[in-house]
């Protein structure tokens, strides 16, 4: 059970939808059949969102009992899927529906918070997640905010978050802070002498501290280029950052960095961004990855964090911990009178882990 309710928390398996079909089936859950088509398609999916995924993802995993790993991930997907079905089946027995409306809704409120429409399909086209498989998470992430709202309201007053802000005052206490996007022109040493072997064996040193010297050289002059584009058009620096970072995490999102502190960055990048006024754009700055060109969008002084500022994405954090413990108990409710059949016993936990602490004592006394 407790493993069953840690998954829980996890709110991407709360938001995927179900779909089970008829044969093949491995587990019964109230009569509706998971079948090895699922679990194949879950357990890839949980293998390749774990650090797995750069040792080659679930393809590279051994399938068997004897693998540890496979094990684990295995119990957690068996466990994902039985409370989908067990959810799935609440959902419709409730008549609780996603309608057109409510989608609409939805949607605008995710490209509210990303920003724009053309942002949220950038984000998907990342994450290689069609619009008709967003569309149909949102329709299930719907019916599961419905779901939870039947059992109990979960809905959180202003009164409720201003009482977290207020005795939680420690968290909101921040240092200076800089507002940044920045874009890299990658050229770190190591990595460059490891490529530079990689591609030439036999380099002798001498050659080799040319060579560096060489692409060193080259980097710098390509990040003067785009520094002299970006002073030319400082207007379009989060478009030059998507085309031309080399950091691609900050690129997708138009070099953004975001608010940090000081001690956040290594020490060249922090003080050349902390010694800049907001919009503004600096010269070639150089560290250990090699050459940023850093725009300083907003300055925040040391203090605590005003209420204003922080309210709405504490009533979601408050409302989304509620909405967790209403599901974890009605869970719980419907693991109690679940009538679960392992159809294929190996995909049984109890038997494929030993749950016994202690071994079976046999009694040999006489009688």
């Amino acid at each position: 059970m407790k493993k069953l309710l840690v998954c829980l928390a996890v709110s991407s398996m709360l938001l995927t939808g179900c779909s089970f079909m008829h044969k093949k089936g491995i587990i019964e859950v109230n009569g509706q059949v998971i079948t090895q088509a699922d679990f194949d398609r879950e357990f890839d999916k949980s293998v390749d969102k774990s650090f797995l995924k750069s040792f080659g993802g679930s393809e590279n995993l051994v399938k068997s009992n004897d693998n540890t790993l496979y094990v684990v991930f295995k119990e957690k997907v068996v466990n994902e899927l039985i409370i989908k079905a067990l959810l799935d089946s609440e959902i419709k027995k409730r008549g609780i529906k996603a309608t057109d409306e409510d989608v609409k809704n939805e949607l605008k409120a995710v490209i509210d918070k990303v920003g724009s429409k053309e942002e949220l399909n950038k984000i998907l086209k990342e994450r290689k997640v069609s619009n008709s498989a967003f569309k149909n998470d949102l329709k299930t992430q719907i019916k599961m905010k419905k779901l939870i709202n039947t059992v109990e309201n979960t809905d959180i007053s202003d009164a409720e978050v201003q009482k977290y802000y207020d005795s939680h005052s420690q968290e909101f206490i921040h240092p200076e802070q800089v507002r940044a996007s920045h874009i890299l022109i990658s050229a770190n040493l190591i990595d460059m002498i490891k490529s530079i072997k990689q591609d030439k064996p036999n380099i002798t040193p001498t050659e080799l501290n040319a060579e560096v010297e060489k692409r060193m050289a080259a980097q710098k002059a390509k990040a003067e280029a785009i520094l002299a584009e970006v002073k030319k058009n400082p207007d379009n620096f989060a478009q030059i950052a998507q085309q031309k970072s080399d950091d691609k995490a900050s690129a997708a999102r138009g070099g953004e960095l975001g608010f940090f502190p000081k001690n956040a960055m290594v020490p060249e990048f922090a003080n050349a961004a902390f010694s800049m006024k907001p919009n503004t754009i600096s010269d070639l700055v150089q560290t250990s990855y090699g050459y940023h060109i850093i725009k300083v969008t907003d300055r925040m002084e040391a203090g605590k964090t005003p209420f204003g500022k922080v309210k709405e994405d504490l009533k979601f954090y408050l409302q989304t911990r509620k909405q967790i413990a209403v599901l974890k108990k009605l869970t719980e409710s419907l693991m109690k009178e679940a009538d679960i059949k392992y159809i294929n016993p190996d995909f049984d936990p109890a038997k494929v882990v030993n749950v016994d602490p202690e071994p079976v004592k046999k009694d040999n006394s006489k009688k």
